[in-house]
């Protein structure tokens, strides 16, 4: 007889426990939703009211020519937040998405003198200042701090991509228009240090996404706010 009162005991403790489970794993589950809806807002605010910011590698120096043909160097950038891209001026895939992005950000920074943009070319056989020029004029780029750079050589920009900034850029596929580049904006402070945020799990995410990729969307709202933070510093 007691055996069966133990069973009993067993099993409505059992059945209790049971209850729990699922009533907690429903509130967490609904939690998790409105975690998930709302996610981006509480990390950005996060972001933005901890100025966690990761500081990477100092970017080397450079000196190339811009679209009015000057001498632009990392001096001339010295003082400022820039976001660096690098592009070709008849890239027929990646590069018109990436200036419609890159536009945003000029247009929300118009009337900043502290803000700039550094657009490497990475064909500069082709990109002659005069190019760049007319791509400059046809794509609406007005900030006098976003300077479209071409250099040399293909080395030196290549070096520069690679081994300074460790954006990939070099030879590519005729359907890329021969060249390949990553799609990816790095950010850079004041005093010229690559910066980022870091992901959910802590981990800087070192470039931001100008496009959406495997399902990730792209990170230019991320990247403004955290425009925000270095013009700040």
């Amino acid at each position: 007889m007691k055996k069966k009162y133990s069973y009993v005991g067993i099993t409505f403790i059992i059945l209790l426990f049971g209850i729990y489970v699922v009533r907690n794993l429903d509130r967490r589950s609904k939690e998790n939703d409105l975690v998930q809806e709302d996610r981006l807002n509480k990390v950005d605010k996060d972001y933005v009211k901890n100025n966690a910011l990761f500081t990477f590698d100092k970017v080397p120096e450079f000196e190339f020519t811009d679209q009015n043909g000057e001498t632009i160097s990392n001096k001339d950038y010295k003082g400022k937040v820039y976001v660096v891209e690098f592009f070709f001026s008849t890239c027929p895939t990646i590069c018109p998405i990436m200036n419609k992005k890159m536009l945003t950000i000029q247009d929300d920074f118009s009337s900043e003198s502290d803000f700039g943009i550094a657009s490497f070319s990475i064909t500069p056989d082709i990109d002659t200042p005069e190019i760049l020029k007319e791509y400059a004029k046809k794509n609406r780029i007005t900030h006098k701090n976003w300077h479209l750079l071409t250099g040399k050589s293909d080395e030196v920009v290549y070096a520069l991509a690679n081994k300074g900034f460790k954006l990939y850029a070099g030879k590519g596929d005729e359907e890329h228009g021969g060249f390949e580049h990553s799609g990816l904006f790095a950010l850079v402070d004041k005093n010229g240090y690559i910066r980022s945020r870091k992901d959910d799990y802590g981990n800087p995410i070192m470039y931001y996404r100008a496009l959406e990729e495997q399902g990730f969307s792209d990170q230019i709202k991320e990247l403004k706010e955290d425009i925000k933070i270095l013009l700040n510093e």
